[in-house]
């Protein structure tokens, strides 16, 4: 049985141990068929992913080339195909998985359930999305990998993970647990690409701790780094944020939580 991850360095696992899978070219192919696992991948765009815009004169043979070798490398490992089948198509290529093998497909099935399921008492969302969000392990693939389909997929599972946060610091912020996330959300707010959701999430956690200063401190930060990246002013919920804790507006005290949660 195989499992693929990619939410970090790309990784296969056979049984729990690492199956080592070698070449850049090897590991951008197998990227670029599980990001678009169960549906079929054209050969040009395999073509596109592993040479961009300099393919060699006979791009299709090196790449039947690749996917031979790619496809002995996981029957030497999984001989019964349970991790998955790779198949040959007229016009390209598709990998077949089975449910549970892909770490991106347990993460992104668990945010949509979250989000789909309103009976979810706040408790039950921070255990669903913390499990969730442990299958990151680093930027996915590991940082760049491949041509436009490695790429799009890492940005989408990026906004996946982003939204994920975000609601779960909101179910902390509702239960209360505003002394608990302040470190987390500091961190996240100093490394995470100008996400202003959660600044705002950890500009009410350092108020409600007391820290008005540091609250405001952390507004005044991102609207440097927006005014110098983007040359925009914050967004008018965050604006609205800041003036919020300036009047220390009692909307952002929490609210009583009910006795079952």
């Amino acid at each position: 049985m195989l499992t693929y991850r990619i939410l970090g360095p790309i990784e296969i696992q056979a049984a729990g141990e690492p199956v080592e899978i070698n070449g850049t070219f090897q590991r951008t192919l197998l990227a670029a068929l599980l990001v678009n696992h169960d549906r079929l991948v054209l050969t040009e765009s395999l073509i596109g992913e592993l040479w961009e815009h300099n393919p060699p004169r006979n791009a299709e043979n090196a790449l039947q080339a690749h996917i031979s070798r790619l496809r002995r490398r996981l029957r030497s490992v999984d001989p019964e195909q349970r991790g998955g089948r790779f198949l040959s198509m007229p016009s390209g290529y598709r990998l077949c998985l089975g449910t549970d093998d892909f770490d991106a497909d347990i993460f992104t099935h668990a945010l949509l359930e979250v989000r789909a399921n309103q009976s979810h008492t706040p408790l039950e969302m921070i255990d669903k999305l913390r499990d969730a969000l442990t299958l990151w392990r680093g930027p996915t693939f590991g940082g760049n990998l491949g041509g436009f389909i490695c790429q799009a997929a890492a940005v989408r599972y990026k906004e996946y993970r982003a939204a994920a946060l975000e609601r779960l610091f909101e179910a902390e912020l509702v239960i209360g647990r505003h002394n608990e996330i302040v470190a987390e959300l500091s961190e996240l707010v100093e490394s995470e690409s100008l996400n202003e959701r959660l600044c705002q999430q950890l500009m009410v956690a350092l108020y409600r701790c007391g820290r008005q200063r540091d609250a405001l401190a952390v507004y005044q930060r991102m609207r440097a780094r927006l005014m110098d990246e983007l040359g925009v002013e914050p967004s008018p919920v965050l604006q609205k944020c800041q003036m919020a804790i300036l009047a220390h507006d009692p909307v952002l005290q929490p609210r009583p939580v009910p006795a079952h949660l």
